[in-house]
């Protein structure tokens, strides 16, 4: 490859720099955010017995880590978290490329896919926990009936968005279905499935903890119910803080592993 120009680096190191910059100004704002919530409670400007401070909830996460009874719960809510989103990837995906083999299919059940991805999940929570029990299963079920309607109905509208003038080619050549499939709509899909994949994630987490509300006895979502009937709200709130550091975790890994995939299929 030839040698970047003076401008070329001079534009990379700008970039560079532009994002050393906003990753600077990220880290400055969470700071600021603790410490004047910090500051604030041990004032009294807000009430730390319905506040906490983010000195009361490092301690209780100190004092239950020693215990280990939370990291038990955050095993089990991202265990189920993890199973729901690689069920609903799996479902989707076969789900999404069922429709796009069968058309007529597809023109039959689209109505009914948008129905039941607008239907409010956490009502059907109660409903999941009569007829599965209060077990788990059943909040696999409800983590993954918050995203699998949404993610066949993304991933099928993104096949049939595929270069037509790619399929005419291959149906001119001689070709079926199944090489269309392959060799055209899902390599161009790759990045819509990944796209999708980062949003699935979040909303598997959201219908994990609607379940464990509903009918869990560990867990993070049950930790948060449990917190605010006996008004530990420092154990909420810890729970909130850490659904939040798992919901940035999971997104950065595969937000690393889209960038590594662009990266590898970028031309030399």
């Amino acid at each position: 490859m030839p040698e970047p120009s003076l401008q070329q680096k001079q534009y990379l190191l700008d970039k560079k720099r532009e994002k050393r910059s906003i990753t600077l100004a990220r880290i400055l704002l969470f700071l600021l955010f603790f410490a004047c919530w910090e500051a604030a409670a041990d004032t009294g400007l807000i009430d730390s017995f319905i506040y906490s401070s983010p000195r009361r909830i490092l301690q209780s996460f100190v004092e239950m880590c020693r215990s280990q009874s939370l990291l038990r719960h955050i095993a089990i809510t991202l265990m189920e978290t993890l199973t729901s989103f690689f069920l609903v990837v799996l479902t989707g995906l076969g789900a999404a490329v069922i429709l796009w083999v069968f058309p007529k299919a597809a023109r039959v059940l689209e109505p009914f896919l948008v129905v039941l991805n607008s239907l409010p999940k956490s009502a059907l929570a109660p409903l999941l926990i009569v007829w599965l029990g209060a077990n788990m299963r059943t909040i696999i079920v409800t983590g993954m009936s918050v995203a699998v309607f949404g993610t066949v109905i993304s991933l099928y509208t993104g096949f049939l968005e595929t270069d037509p003038e790619k399929r005419k080619l291959i149906i001119t050549l001689g070709g079926s279905a199944a090489d269309q499939l392959t060799k055209i709509v899902l390599p161009s899909s790759v990045p819509l499935i990944l796209g999708v994949m980062k949003v699935n994630i979040g909303l598997c987490l959201v219908g994990v903890i609607i379940g464990e509300f509903m009918g869990a006895r560990e867990g993070l979502g049950y930790l948060i119910l449990y917190g605010s009937q006996t008004f530990k709200l420092t154990w909420v709130l810890m729970s909130i803080v850490i659904l939040c550091v798992i919901a940035m975790g999971l997104y950065g890994i595969l937000g690393f592993l889209e960038k590594r995939f662009f990266t590898t299929e970028k031309p030399m």
